[in-house]
C-alpha cells in the first residue's frame, strides 16, 4: 500500500502537476524533459523501496508476530515483490506522466488491464497449472510484478510514439536539477502525506486494541472501507490535478480555482453517498467479514458515527489532489498531520480521561475528519497567485 500510494497520489501527483503546468504554459519542451527526468524519478524510487524494504522485512515481519510457517510464507511472497517495486513504481509514474496531458483513459485502461491479469494469473502461478510448478506465495508477488512490468512497457512505448502529447525521450536531453526539483517540491511533501494516511491507521487500531478485540477488530473493518474511498478519491483527483495544473500554468487562476472546489464537492458527494449507506444499512459492509454479534454491533457502531462525515474525508482528500495542482501542498499535508494529532489526541482523551469507551473513540474519528476538510479548505484559500506572490 505504501509503494502504491507513494507512487501514485504522492509522486505521481507531482509528475502529473509539473507536465500539466508546463503544457498550460506552452512550454512544450520542458514538458517533454519532465517526462524522462520522471522516468529517472521511477528508478531511484523503486530501488530505494527494494532496498529499505528487503533489509527492513524481517525485522518488521518478526515485530508484528510473525514465526515460523506464516514467517516463511511472507518472506516468500515479500522478496519477490519488494524485489520487483520498480514495476509498480513505473507503472504508476509513467501512468501519472500520461495523465499530466489530460490523457485518463490510456493509464486507467493499462492499469485496469495489470490488476486483471494479476487476479487471473496469480492463482495459476500460486497453486500451479500443467507443466507450472506450484510456487506457493512466491507466485503471488510474481503474479503482481509481471503484468504491473508489462503495463509499464505499454505506456513506455506510447511515450515513445508520435500519438503522445508529451514524448520521452532518451538522447538530446540532459538531466537538470532545477527539474527534479520541480517535481519532488511537490512529490516529497506527497511521500510523506502518504506516510502520516498509513501511520494513521497504524496508530488508531493500536489505540482501539486498548478498549479490546472486537473494537479494534471493529475499526479495523471501518480503516479498511476507508483504504476504499482513497482510489475513489485518487480516480477523481488525477483530473483535479491535470486539469488545474494546466489552468495554472496557463494563468487562468480563477477557473482553476472554480474547478478545485467544483472537484471537491464531486468527491465528498460520492464519499458522504457511500458512507450515508453504510451508516443505514452497516450489515452490507460489516457482513462481509464477520458474523460475531458483538463484532458486528461494535462496526455497525462505528459506521453510524463516521459514516456520515465520509462527505468531509472526501473534502480533505480532493483539495489536497488540486493543491499539488497549483504545486502548493504544504498546508494540505500539515492539515493530514493536525488530523492525526487530532485523532489519536482526541481518542486518548475519550478514552482515558472522559471514560467514553468505543462510542468516544469513534467520534474522535469523526472529529478528525472535520478537522481535516476545515483545515484544507483554509489551505485553499491561501494559495496565492504567482504574480501575487511576485508583487
Amino acid at each position: 500500500m505504501l509503494i502504491q500510494h507513494t507512487a501514485a497520489s504522492g509522486m505521481g501527483g507531482a509528475v502529473s502537476s509539473a507536465i500539466a503546468r508546463a503544457l498550460g504554459a506552452g512550454k512544450r519542451d520542458i514538458a517533454n524533459a519532465l517526462v524522462l527526468h520522471a522516468l529517472v524519478l521511477a528508478l531511484g524510487l523503486a530501488a530505494a523501496f527494494s532496498t529499505v524494504l528487503l533489509l527492513g522485512a524481517p525485522f518488521v515481519f518478526r515485530w508484528m508476530g510473525g514465526q515460523g510457517e506464516a514467517l516463511s510464507a511472507a518472506f516468500s511472497y515479500s522478496n519477490v515483490a519488494f524485489s520487483g517495486a520498480i514495476s509498480i513504481c513505473m507503472l504508476n509514474l509513467l501512468g501519472s506522466a500520461v495523465r499530466g496531458t489530460g490523457n485518463m483513459g490510456l493509464p486507467a485502461g493499462v492499469i485496469v488491464g495489470s490488476v486483471i491479469a494479476h487476479v487471473l494469473i496469480s492463482p495459476l502461478l500460486i497453486f500451479g497449472w500443467g507443466p507450472l510448478p506450484a510456487l506457493g506465495p512466491a507466485g503471488a508477488g510474481w503474479g503482481l510484478i509481471m503484468p504491473f512490468g508489462a503495463g509499464s512497457l505499454v505506456l513506455l512505448a506510447y511515450l515513445r510514439s508520435p500519438r503522445s502529447l508529451v514524448t520521452l525521450a532518451f538522447r538530446g536531453v540532459s538531466l537538470q536539477w532545477g527539474l527534479f526539483a520541480e517535481i519532488l517540491r511537490v512529490g516529497v511533501p506527497g511521500l510523506i502525506n502518504v506516510m502520516i494516511t498509513n501511520l494513521s491507521v497504524v496508530l488508531l487500531t493500536g489505540i482501539a486494541g486498548h478498549l479490546g478485540r472486537e473494537v479494534a477488530i471493529g475499526y479495523a473493518m471501518g480503516a479498511r472501507l476507508e483504504y476504499i474511498l482513497i482510489p475513489l478519491a485518487f480516480g477523481f483527483g488525477t483530473a483535479i490535478v491535470a486539469m488545474v495544473g494546466t489552468n495554472w500554468g496557463a494563468r487562468q487562476y480563477r477557473r482553476a480555482r472554480e474547478i478545485a472546489w467544483a472537484g471537491a464537492m464531486t468527491v465528498a458527494t460520492a464519499c458522504a453517498t457511500i458512507g450515508l449507506t453504510v451508516a443505514l444499512f452497516p450489515a452490507l459492509w460489516i457482513g462481509v467479514f464477520t458474523n460475531d454479534d458483538e463484532i458486528v454491533r461494535v462496526g455497525a457502531l462505528y459506521l453510524q458515527i463516521v459514516g456520515p462525515i465520509y462527505g468531509f474525508y472526501g473534502v480533505g482528500m480532493a483539495l489536497y489532489f488540486a493543491t499539488q495542482g497549483f504545486r502548493s501542498v504544504a498546508l494540505t499535508v500539515t492539515a493530514n498531520a493536525v488530523r492525526l494529532l487530532a485523532n489519536a489526541g482526541c481518542a486518548l482523551v475519550a478514552i482515558y480521561w472522559l471514560d467514553l469507551g468505543a462510542t468516544g473513540f469513534f467520534v474522535a474519528v469523526a472529529i478528525g475528519f472535520c478537522a481535516y476538510a476545515a483545515l484544507t479548505a483554509a489551505a485553499m484559500l491561501r494559495v496565492k497567485e504567482p504574480a501575487a506572490t511576485q508583487r
